[in-house]
């Protein structure tokens, strides 16, 4: 299995993951004080598997029989996964009091999910992203229906369910058709005979359902149904754990699996331009319309996704390198945004309406303060993470010869400039409406702060985050 320790030692995020698994169920089975134990033994374990993946990025190398990759950008993808879920355990400890729904299996379905999205990422291997995705997918749907007592929640984790599993079989019949043709399942193998496979319509046909089956997971139009009524019913830190780790890890496997058959001539292009343009502006418009602030951040992650997709369609290094960035610009400022709704949301869904955001900023002017800059880095203003992001994805776009894209890119961010700024207007100039109590969790405002500070370290040095994953292309 492993040549030697040092290949054990590169595989060891993933299996500091399944292992903090194993001893989280032992918690759960034989502990009394099992629920106020897992939340910081899961911290624990997310914080080790990340901090080591950014202390082992340069042992790229490719393990069991060439199917699963470590090192390079798969380890900058860990980091993510595994920082974004120590946010949501922070979150999420006095969060789930809220609903009387704290339980220890929700950490334990939490490392699942993360060990999923793992595998996903440095999968080398076609059967090993289905097995991760299965993993992350399981998980994610009894998270949605972690408020088990509220029927919004049950609502959400049935239609997830469906549609995920629709959504699947897209994936696992693509992966037929390419095996079909190519007569293995190897992502090396597929990629170097690319150029003699691409003629072959089937094999075409394979990728083209592999894709469609990945889109309903970035939540790209139109593949986007479920995203609105999954974000609303779930509770808030499960939905901001939806709309980053989840969405991070399908692009993930989309550019380690296919990343390389998207280069000049990209067969795939107009299908990549066609739901980028769909998505940046359907998610942007419909946004607009919104009263509730959950569903008006799953309306704006459906056009982020879009904004992702140029990266894709562009084809070239500057689009891969510019997607990974601002998937970890994007996933720290909506855990933040997501982060202080989960703080000011009462019992029974209160506060969940955008104008009860009215006069925040006179009550709680930090939690109004951190908000607003959230809003101003996801509508990609700068100096935020978020215009770096999008700078990089046009860029690429220009570079490729898609110049009218980035320009209906551009116009996108324009469109969504106004719900974002709607927010602040409202907490900044608009008196209360209502008699807004946000939670006293010193837990959640640690897991926001800290949020902003990754967001303001990405946006202060954009250029060093660009070259270290360009450094690994």
């Amino acid at each position: 299995m492993f040549n030697n320790i040092t290949e054990f030692l590169n595989l060891l995020p993933p299996v500091i993951i399944a292992a903090g698994i194993l001893v989280s169920l032992t918690i759960e089975m034989y502990a009394k004080r099992s629920r106020e134990l897992l939340p910081w033994f899961s911290i624990i374990v997310f914080m080790a598997a990340g901090i080591y993946s950014l202390t082992s990025i340069d042992s790229v190398s490719v393990l069991f029989g060439s199917m699963i990759a470590t090192g390079g950008n798969v380890n900058l993808f860990y980091f993510i996964f595994c920082f974004g879920a120590v946010l949501v355990s922070l979150l999420s400890i006095d969060y789930l009091k809220k609903y009387g729904t704290s339980y220890g299996e929700f950490y334990i379905l939490l490392q699942s999910s993360v060990l999923g999205m793992m595998l996903m990422t440095g999968a080398r291997d076609l059967f090993v992203i289905f097995l991760g995705l299965e993993i992350m997918s399981v998980s994610f749907y009894a998270l949605a229906g972690i408020n088990r007592k509220k029927l919004r929640s049950n609502e959400a984790a049935l239609k997830y369910f469906l549609l995920g599993a629709f959504a699947t079989g897209f994936i696992v019949y693509g992966i037929a058709l390419i095996y079909g043709t190519a007569m293995t399942t190897s992502i090396d193998m597929i990629v170097s005979n690319f150029a003699k496979l691409s003629s072959n319509i089937v094999f075409i046909a394979g990728v083209l359902l592999f894709l469609i089956g990945f889109s309903f997971k970035i939540a790209a139009f139109p593949f986007h149904m479920w995203v609105p009524d999954v974000y609303q019913g779930s509770a808030t830190t499960v939905a901001g754990l939806f709309s980053t780790g989840g969405k991070a890890a399908a692009f993930a496997a989309i550019i380690f699996a296919l990343g390389a058959m998207f280069k000049a001539p990209n067969l795939f292009e107009p299908y990549l331009t066609v739901i980028a343009v769909l998505s940046m502006l359907f998610g942007s418009i419909v946004a607009i319309a919104q009263e509730n602030i959950k569903r008006m951040l799953a309306y704006s992650s459906i056009a982020h996704a879009g904004y992702m997709l140029i990266g894709l369609a562009a084809g070239n290094p500057e689009g891969i390198s510019g997607i990974i960035f601002y998937l970890a610009a994007y996933t720290f400022m909506n855990l933040g945004a997501f982060g202080i709704v989960a703080l000011i949301e009462g019992e029974d869904e209160k506060n969940l309406n955008i104008q009860d955001y009215s006069g925040l900023s006179g009550k709680y002017p930090l939690l109004a303060g951190l908000l607003a800059l959230f809003m101003f880095s996801l509508a990609g203003l700068p100096p935020f993470a978020g215009f770096f992001g999008k700078y990089y994805i046009f860029i690429a776009a220009i570079k490729a010869d898609l110049l009218w894209l980035a320009v209906i890119g551009v116009l996108s961010s324009a469109i969504s400039v106004y719900f974002y700024l709607r927010i602040i207007v409202l907490m900044y100039f608009k008196d209360s409406v209502t008699d807004i109590s946000a939670e006293q969790s010193s837990t959640g405002v640690t897991a926001v702060f800290i949020s902003f500070i990754l967001v303001l370290v990405l946006g202060i040095a954009p250029g060093r985050l660009i070259d270290l994953i360009t450094s690994f292309l």
